[in-house]
This record gives structure tokens, C-alpha cells and sequence, in this order.
């Protein structure tokens, strides 16, 4: 099936102070969320001068797939500019009719996927209502945790960051593959935890580890409400290890839940429980990761291309079942 471009669509990013109240607004839309919650997030974007790294690293990464792809390649957020709906309405000015999308999630679950699916329903609707000519028309390219071209790039990422270890202490340093948390009721939904944890051992197999755990980060839902653990903070005041190396394996780029989340509040923790961390870093533009993009791209426009999958699960299907990755009830 042929496609004119390729958007890049991902959850966005205050750029200077005065972005970041009305970012979380429009992140917050719709949620039961006090408003001091919200401001309490907000200081995490004010300790870096109200600028997500995000912007940036989107930037970098369609930069790098363009230089990689003979297809357009557009960008659009969910939350802040450049805003999915503008970017649409400028694909379609630009006479794009049929186009993939590429969400910079790597695992299912209701924000990870689907929500991606609805928000770019929800935007061409908005687009093609009464727009002359065909309608422009979007398909999301499948989730991705376990293909052989991410888990080598997070393979890499993990090596350098083990090198970073004394090396008569490396064998006994544990590996932390950490992730976003989600309401347990939510994950019960999806095969988030489930591939978490698969994606997690190929690595840690790949690199020669059987000390390694999965822990989860950034959780921002009441106490009342259960929620994956452990918690990575809770993780490391209980063990205590000598050395960790930190996996931020669920996220794509190094944007706010990984610069405050683990390069501030983990590495803070670790220097007062004397621990010595090292973070690795996450895919951005890792050479395999672009070249995987290319490869899903394939997959959707060259018929009979092999759909790659790494371990015990089956490559995930283009269109996502009716029950998969319900919200649940959202915190």
C-alpha cells in the first residue's frame, strides 16, 4: 500500500516558562486532577527553566528520519506545539492523502496506544470536516517492544552504560529497567507489564545479567488507588546496592520523567544512601532505532516484508483489537 509521508506524533513539551501551566492544562483536560497536584508538576518543568527536553529530541529524530527516508516526514504533539491537528491540516495543504504515523511509544497500554489512536481520530475529524477534495487519512504504525532493532539499541545503551562500572564490580551490579507507572486497573488492560518485563530479560540475556528487576517511576495517582510497583525509589532504599545502572527502558527519548524523575531525584537519593548510579541512556536517535522506524515503515508498504519479533511474543497486529487497552479507570 503506498503512503505520501510519515508524522511523527508524540506527547510534547512546554518550551519556556509562560508554556508550562497551559501544557499541563491541556495534558490534564478531562482528569479528576487537583489543581496542587498540577503545580507540584509544574515545578519539575520550572528546576529546568520550563523547557522540556522533548521538543528538542523530537527534532533530532525527524531530522535523523529524513535524512533515512525517501517519504516526508512531518511532526505533530498531542499536548503543545506543533499541535497534531495544525500539523494534519498542513499535510493536507500540502496534498498528502494517504499517511503513516509513528507514535514515540515502544509498549500497549491506554496512553502508550490507544490514546494515540483516538487523538489522531479526533484530529482528522476536526481536518476533513467540510474540507474539499479525498479526506486525508492516517494509519499508526504497530507498537514495537519487542523488535530485534529496539532491543539492540537498548542492548547498546545498556553496554555503555555498564562501562561506566568498575569492572571488578560490574558482575554483581544490578540492572534497573524502569518504565512509567500506570493504575494496576489500567495494566490489566494491556500487555504493558507483560512486555515490559519480556523486553527487560532479552536485554539483560543479551548482555550477560541475571541480576535484573523491573521497577516503575513518575507515578502521579492518589495513594488509595494501586499503581505497578516497585516504585524506583522504593527499590533503592530497600537493596541498596553497592552500583545500579538504571534502564529508562520505557521511554523513547530523554524528556521530564527521565531528567527529573531519575537524573535528579534517583541520583539524589543514590548519593544520600551512598549508591553509586549510572543512568543509561534511552533509543533517541540510536542508528537501529531509525533503522527500525524504516523498517515498520516497510512492513505497511511492501507486501510480503517480514513483521520481526524478538522472544516468546508474536509481532503485534497493525489495527489493535476492540478490548485492548482500555483506559480503565483513570487516575
Amino acid at each position: 500500500m503506498l503512503y505520501d509521508a510519515l508524522i511523527v506524533v508524540s506527547f510534547g513539551g512546554p518550551e519556556k516558562t509562560q508554556d508550562v501551566i497551559p501544557f499541563l492544562e491541556n495534558v490534564l483536560r478531562g482528569r479528576n486532577v487537583p489543581r496542587e497536584r498540577m503545580l507540584e508538576v509544574a515545578e519539575h518543568y520550572y528546576h529546568f527553566g520550563g523547557r522540556s527536553p522533548i521538543n528538542d529530541q523530537n527534532r533530532e529524530l525527524v531530522a535523523a528520519l529524513r535524512k533515512k527516508l525517501d517519504l516526508p516526514v512531518y511532526w505533530g504533539n498531542r499536548n503543545w506545539h506543533p499541535m497534531l491537528a495544525d500539523t494534519l491540516r498542513q499535510m493536507k495543504e500540502d496534498r498528502v492523502r494517504r499517511a503513516l504515523a509513528f507514535a514515540t511509544s515502544a509498549f500497549s497500554s491506554y496512553s502508550g496506544c490507544r490514546q494515540y489512536r483516538e487523538d489522531i481520530a479526533r484530529a482528522l475529524e476536526e481536518v476533513n470536516a467540510g474540507a474539499e477534495g479525498s479526506p486525508l487519512i492516517v494509519h499508526k504504525l504497530r507498537t514495537f517492544s519487542n523488535h530485534p532493532l529496539f532491543i539492540e539499541t537498548m542492548v547498546d545503551r545498556t553496554r555503555e552504560a555498564l562501562a561506566q562500572v568498575p569492572e571488578d564490580r560490574r558482575p554483581q551490579t544490578p540492572l534497573v529497567f524502569t518504565a512509567h507507572s500506570v493504575p494496576v486497573v489500567m495494566a490489566q488492560t494491556s500487555a504493558y507489564e507483560q512486555q515490559l518485563r519480556t523486553t527487560s530479560g532479552l536485554i539483560a540475556q543479551r548482555v550477560g545479567f541475571a541480576n535484573w528487576t523491573l521497577a516503575f517511576q513518575s507515578r502521579s495517582g492518589p495513594p488509595s488507588q494501586p499503581w505497578l510497583e516497585p516504585d524506583i525509589g522504593d527499590w533503592l532504599r530497600r537493596e541498596r546496592p553497592k552500583d545500579v545502572v538504571i534502564v529508562p527502558l520505557g521511554f523513547i527519548s530523554d524528556h521530564m520523567e527521565v531528567l527529573y524523575d531519575l537524573d535528579t531525584e534517583a541520583a539524589q537519593l543514590c548519593a544520600e544512601l551512598g549508591i553509586h548510579m549510572v543512568r543509561a541512556g534511552t533509543a533517541g536517535t540510536h542508528p537501529k532505532f531509525i533503522e527500525m522506524i524504516d523498517e515498520l515503515i516497510r512492513e505497511r508498504t511492501h507486501a510480503g516484508t517480514l513483521r520481526r519479533a524478538e522472544g516468546p511474543l508474536a509481532a503485534l497486529p497493525d489495527d489493535c483489537p476492540a478490548t485492548c487497552c482500555l483506559p480503565g479507570r483513570r487516575p
